[in-house]
């Protein structure tokens, strides 16, 4: 495919992540369809459009919108598709939406979690573009999404899985230049792991509780906890043999210092980022009633450490309160803290 030919592009999940940058992408004159399971959300993208309800402004746009079980019957073509679905969702949508790729299209995972691997051996590892994104957005209501981070503050990193920088990338940076800022990195499995770090600081503990963002964050004792967390999953990293890669859009210079400074940077910066009356992913999926992607983001830190003889106690402490909750054994509420700090002294 011509780096310079019109694009079809397809967002495949039309959540609030996936909706914030379908409209961003149709504003700007892309040809976006956008893709979901979600019979009522679909519907009202056909109806309406979508509502986009920011903190500096309100995008109101007509969108193409289709259902997963349309794909069959309009057996659409795409040159990219930008996939902005929960980790454990991506093998099956993977293999849904392959055939609607054109050969040399590119997948692009606009995810949480170390997904790309999975995706390539689904759709071949010369398609996929690696990809790590920070954009706070939630959805209850069909077809409007609270975007609590403005284009400002949205940051996406781009990079080839094998760390070349090539002409495509920088095609698809100036795509994803109309819904946020955008980096171009040949170490782009680093910024993913380093996103993970701050996610397994932030998201894992925050999740747990119900709370905001910042009524999180001031519990007394949570900010050594998710130092904690962050210098286990610094560590599996390490192992792992990724490097630290300066993400949200940071300097290396904002980014150098100790591995606790360093650690603290992300955390702060994604705070920062995703605004302090915010809740985290998992405070919105556990309201929903559905699975969050902490499995695939604390747990994964466990399950690595296991395979490599590292210790991550504080983070098995947070996958299974998070794994409690999902079976119903717990309620999403301020008194897993205690809980979450009882583990932690026990399995230290």
């Amino acid at each position: 495919m011509s780096e310079h030919m019109p694009k079809r592009i397809a967002v495949l999940g039309a959540g609030a992540i996936g909706s914030s940058v379908g409209a961003d992408l149709t504003e700007a004159g892309y040809d976006v369809t956008l893709i979901d399971q979600w019979p009522a959300q679909v519907q009202a993208m056909q109806a309406r459009g979508l509502r986009i309800v920011m903190p500096d402004r309100e995008l109101r746009t007509r969108v193409r919108a289709m259902h997963l079980c349309d794909l069959a019957g309009c057996d659409p073509r795409f040159d990219i598709v930008l996939m902005a679905v929960k980790s454990y969702d991506t093998r099956w949508l993977a293999q849904l939406i392959e055939p609607y790729l054109t050969p040399e299209g590119w997948f692009v995972g606009v995810q949480n979690g170390m997904n790309d691997e999975a995706i390539a051996s689904i759709v071949g590892r010369s398609r996929v573009i690696g990809c790590c994104v920070e954009l706070s957005a939630e959805i209850f209501t069909p077809g409007i999404v609270q975007r609590n981070t403005p284009r400002t503050g949205t940051w996406f990193g781009l990079g080839e899985l094998d760390g070349r920088l090539t002409e495509r990338v920088h095609a698809l940076e100036t795509i994803l230049r109309n819904a946020g800022k955008v980096s171009v990195t040949g170490n782009i499995v680093g910024a993913k792991w380093t996103k993970l770090i701050a996610n397994t600081m932030t998201m894992g503990p925050f999740g747990l509780l119900g709370l905001k963002n910042w009524e999180a964050a001031e519990l007394p004792g949570m900010f050594e906890i998710s130092v904690r967390l962050g210098r286990e999953s610094m560590a599996v990293g390490a192992a792992l043999g990724y490097r630290m890669e300066p993400i949200f859009g940071l300097l290396a210079d904002e980014f150098a210092g100790a591995s606790d400074e360093v650690l603290i940077t992300a955390m702060k910066t994604l705070l920062g980022h995703v605004g302090s009356n915010s809740r985290t992913a998992v405070v919105h999926d556990n309201l929903k009633g559905r699975r969050s992607e902490l499995e695939h983001i604390s747990g994964l830190v466990v399950r690595k450490g296991k395979e490599l003889g590292i210790p991550t106690p504080c983070n098995a402490a947070v996958a299974e309160i998070d794994r409690r909750i999902h079976r119903g054994e717990l309620r999403m509420e301020p008194a897993n803290f205690e809980l979450l700090k009882q583990l932690i002294v026990h399995s230290s």
